[in-house]
């Protein structure tokens, strides 16, 4: 890739971010095609009021989240983070894909709000490229809130559940 298209590149991506905020839209799917075997794939989303850039080229290996570090004084129930991703106890996407909070349609959730879970079970699926990836709770706890819809799409790093 020469420097000029790679210039030109950053300012098409930095258009479609302008394009997103106004007309207030959540999420900007663009190809464009340079020739054979030769093109750009991006999508322009909105995680909260921040625009979220991911150049998809090819599909790249899926790496679990990071658990956060969880401390017996980090919250109270006093202090609730506005931001559920910044919540302790948030339990985070790691792959882009389609949230399935049940096995299959008309079966019961994996988890509910109020549901006990030790960790490695399963809280839900994501489908990404026609697989489907089981989501294990990454520690023992109580399920305080789901966070996300059953079919939903969800972006890398957004917050799914808070488990205290």
């Amino acid at each position: 890739m020469t420097q000029s298209r790679n210039d030109a590149d950053v300012a098409f991506i930095k258009a479609l971010a302008e394009l997103l905020n106004e007309n207030d839209l959540s999420e900007l799917s663009v190809k464009r095609d340079y020739g054979d075997n030769d093109s750009l794939n991006v999508k322009v989303s909105k995680l909260g009021n921040q625009p979220v850039f991911q150049q998809v080229a090819a599909p790249a290996p899926v790496a679990a989240a990071p658990a956060p570090a969880t401390s017996a004084t980090a919250t109270t129930k006093t202090e609730t983070p506005a931001d559920p991703a910044q919540h302790p106890g948030a339990v985070t996407s790691p792959m882009v894909g389609t949230v399935y909070l049940a096995a299959e349609p008309g079966a019961a959730n994996f988890v509910s709000v109020g549901a006990q879970v030790a960790e490695g079970d399963t809280l839900l699926i994501i489908e990404a490229m026609k697989t489907m990836n089981h989501i294990p709770a990454p520690r023992a706890g109580t399920v305080k809130r789901i966070l996300i819809g059953d079919g939903s799409p969800v972006e890398f790093g957004a917050p799914l559940m808070i488990i205290e």
